[in-house]
């Protein structure tokens, strides 16, 4: 069997955690990343397919993007990839932040490795002078 293969096995999809403030790009880099401009397909932690509408309409989230750090953003140009979306930390911002640490502590200490961070981004805006 050959490394590669065996490391697929067991750890399956290469799962990523992107943080940083809202509107820092975070999803356009990952459109970079995946070569594609598509948005990601969203699901949740049991693999239903996320209803965007449902989100935007019920929850009253149609002025600002729906996140919820559980969920899985997948693009159809790289499945191998599995991308978890931080929702933006603002300044003075606590709850952000606490539930992203969660999240993190979680998936480091579960025993599936197919479930843990494997990688942390931080997208980071820069600065024109």
């Amino acid at each position: 069997m050959e490394p590669t293969q065996d490391i697929r096995e067991k750890f399956g999809r290469f799962r990523i955690l992107v943080v940083g403030r809202a509107n820092a790009g975070k999803t356009t880099l990952l459109q970079r990343i995946c070569n594609t401009t598509e948005k990601p397909e969203i699901f949740d932690r049991e693999g239903n397919k996320v209803d965007l509408a449902f989100h935007a309409t019920v929850q009253g989230t149609v002025n600002r993007r729906y996140h919820n750090i559980e969920d899985e953003l997948v693009f159809r140009s790289n499945p191998d990839f599995v991308f978890h979306d931080s929702c933006g930390f603002e300044s003075g911002g606590e709850n952000e932040f606490t539930k992203m640490k969660k999240f993190v502590m979680d998936r480091a200490s579960t025993t599936k490795l197919k479930e843990r961070i494997h990688a942390i981004w931080q997208a980071a805006t820069s600065v024109r002078l």
